[in-house]
């Protein structure tokens, strides 16, 4: 009779050390979302009180609205809906813009707390310790509300929508309840210990995301989060992430462009033509896959360790220094 021998790290041991370092807390998230749902309130009186303001509507948007949120971030993403202008869309002093009807909308808030960036406007709320980065998207009454939004970086515009976005991830999470979100947690947690080890490394949490969202739809259970982080890591290294990832929610696959010369290709899931690793270079591609290889090779060796304390240090690997077991 063949004895099982229990990995020296269990499946226990990385749920607890997301609860306690990983995982925001319920009561801030909940915080956090009151924040913005009485921004969101005031935004919807103003908005009703001045019809011609040019905001049409807004959502909260990004790792909040999905569950996916760290408990290290401090951002909070809210989508603000302005109705189509052909000229404000191009208009470098759109921040600007935004601002000074936030500024009236928040009457009760000091001018610095409304801060204009690039391409989207910061509101800090100093005694929550939070930001909350309002982006502009540009909206022609679309059902489904698509609508445009502005790259930070290059000023590029991009169809999409907030509402088929957050069902996307929706409908991931009610498949495998918990589980899936919190894997995307955790590899969001390890692809920011790579960051912070290596100012080259980029893997943005929108990317891991619909990584994680690939491998659930074809068949990958992330119910035991070691085997799952496993298959996370065994898929980039070996697609060497050279292997198109695409869904068919809300286009068919004929809706894809033919080729292109980016070296990763992971397609947003409500817009076709948008490559959300456009901007990752050969070597991103490259750094990633390496980490991924380290982080392989840490777990296997940690399956086997003969000491616990062994087994930590490869934990170590993936998940930073204050990780205990």
């Amino acid at each position: 009779m063949t004895m099982t021998i229990a990995p020296p790290i269990a499946h226990s041991d990385i749920r607890q050390f997301a609860e306690d370092r990983v995982n925001l807390p319920a009561d801030i998230a909940k915080e956090r979302r009151q924040k913005v749902n009485d921004l969101r309130e005031r935004l919807a009186k103003w908005m009703k009180d001045h019809p011609d303001c040019g905001i049409a509507k807004s959502y909260l948007s990004g790792s909040l609205a999905k569950g996916t949120a760290l408990k290290t971030s401090s951002d909070v993403d809210v989508a603000l809906y302005i109705n189509y202008d052909g000229e404000k869309k191009a208009d470098r002093k759109l921040a600007d813009w935004i601002a000074e009807r936030l500024r009236k909308a928040y009457p009760q808030m000091k001018p610095e707390q409304i801060e204009p960036q690039e391409y989207s406007v910061k509101i800090k709320y100093k005694e929550a310790g939070i930001d909350v980065d309002i982006v502009p998207v540009f909206y022609e009454g679309d059902p489904q509300d698509k609508g445009w939004l502005v790259s930070k970086k290059s000023g590029r515009l991009m169809l999409t929508s907030i509402p088929m976005h957050l069902a996307f991830t929706r409908k991931r999470k009610d498949a495998q309840p918990q589980h899936f979100a919190q894997v995307v947690r955790l590899v969001k947690w390890w692809a920011a210990e790579q960051k912070g080890a290596d100012a080259n490394f980029r893997l943005k949490s929108f990317m891991v995301e619909l990584i994680c969202a690939h491998l659930a739809d074809t068949g990958q259970g992330m119910a035991d989060y070691r085997v799952a982080m496993e298959a996370f890591f065994n898929y980039v290294v070996n697609t060497g992430l050279k292997t198109r990832i695409a869904f068919k929610d809300h286009y068919p696959a004929s809706e894809l462009p033919a080729t292109l010369p980016d070296p990763v290709q992971i397609f947003d899931p409500v817009n076709p033509k948008n490559n959300v690793a456009s901007q990752y270079t050969e070597n991103h591609r490259r750094l990633i896959v390496t980490a991924a290889q380290d982080a392989l090779d840490a777990l296997n060796e940690a399956h086997t360790a003969a000491t616990k304390g062994h087994a930590v240090q490869m934990w170590q690997v993936v998940l930073g220094t204050s990780f205990r077991g």
